[in-house]
């Protein structure tokens, strides 16, 4: 019964930080735009600029002054929001730190206040709450290059067939946002837009390759870069393209079906020792406790949870085959 009910606080904990969180950035949210539609945030600045004058850039980030200040000293900021965009979130690079200090806080607090562990492994333990939300960006990343790379080849073909019925390339990306779903549909777009706005085509497909970090759109970016400059069918070339990339779809399906074996051992393997450790704590919880309250203990968990989590990861990588 201890162990269920530590588990319903960390849950409800999380939830609360959760909850918190979120009204926190809605209120924000919904704070400026009252402001841009009242008229407000002008005269707020116009305020501050005659009292020594900031920018509304600081204004914005003044939640996260910590955070903002982090990303500049360490010139984070390109990068995380390069990775933020890859993700479609549109979140700031302070936010994202500044989500993670919170996590961090929330976590260590906890840990200190309610588990029976000892301080120093309640500082590890903030630690390690600390990347959740980058993982969450992390993941939601790979969902968003997943579904892309998903759609590609028929945008691929859709390009093609507008271009042999008689459209500008241009055009045919500015199509595509009508015709498609997100993501495909929201980078194109804006692909088009950087073009119509006097951006050179050549520029605009580099950032498109650079903020969907895949090579298929490599591939495509190369080709059309090319035929600008050598000639040729563009649209023969992609609706090639299109068919490499659903056979590399095909082979890597059959790749993922022979290695779901070695996959699922890897899982096992890893869940085994959490499955024997809850067993112990319930049937003789004096040995459980040997490895929180002792300090050679304390050790030996730690020594056994790095283990097992390098031994997860070179088993995932002896499966993970790249096509």
């Amino acid at each position: 019964m201890g162990f269920l009910s530590v588990a319903i606080v960390v849950w409800l904990a999380a939830m609360a930080a959760w909850y918190v969180i979120s009204k926190y950035f809605k209120s924000s949210d919904a704070d400026k735009i009252k402001q841009r539609l009242t008229g407000l945030g002008k005269a707020r600045k116009k305020t501050r600029e005659s009292k020594g004058g900031q920018s509304i850039i600081h204004t914005q980030q003044a939640g996260n002054k910590f955070a903002q200040l982090l990303v500049e000293k360490y010139q984070m900021g390109p990068k995380i929001q390069l990775f933020l965009e890859q993700a479609g979130l549109k979140w700031s690079p302070a936010r994202l730190v500044h989500l993670c200090i919170m996590a961090f806080g929330a976590v260590f607090a906890f840990a200190w206040v309610i588990l029976p562990i000892p301080k120093a492994l309640a500082f590890l333990v903030g630690l390690a709450a600390a990347p959740a939300p980058f993982l969450y960006v992390w993941f939601q990343r790979r969902s968003r290059l997943r579904k892309f790379e998903a759609i590609f080849p028929e945008t691929l073909e859709f390009i093609s067939r507008s271009m042999r019925a008689g459209h500008a390339f241009s055009v045919s990306l500015e199509m595509i946002y009508r015709e498609f779903a997100e993501p495909v549909s929201g980078e194109f777009r804006r692909t088009f837009e950087e073009g119509n706005l006097g951006l050179p085509i050549e520029v605009a497909l580099q950032g498109l390759a650079k903020r969907v970090p895949s090579l298929d759109v490599h591939f495509f970016v190369s080709a059309v870069l090319l035929q600008k400059r050598t000639g040729g069918n563009l649209a023969e070339i992609l609706d090639k393209l299109a068919y490499v990339i659903r056979e590399r779809f095909k082979l890597r399906g059959r790749i993922r079906a022979v290695s779901a074996h070695g996959k699922m051992t890897a899982t096992t393997l890893s869940c085994i020792p959490i499955a024997v450790a809850v067993l112990m704590f319930y049937t003789n919880p004096t040995y459980v406790k040997f490895f929180f309250e002792d300090e050679v203990g304390n050790m030996m968990l730690a020594a056994g949870i790095g283990l097992q989590v390098i031994g997860y990861l070179i088993m995932k990588k002896i499966v993970n085959i790249e096509v």
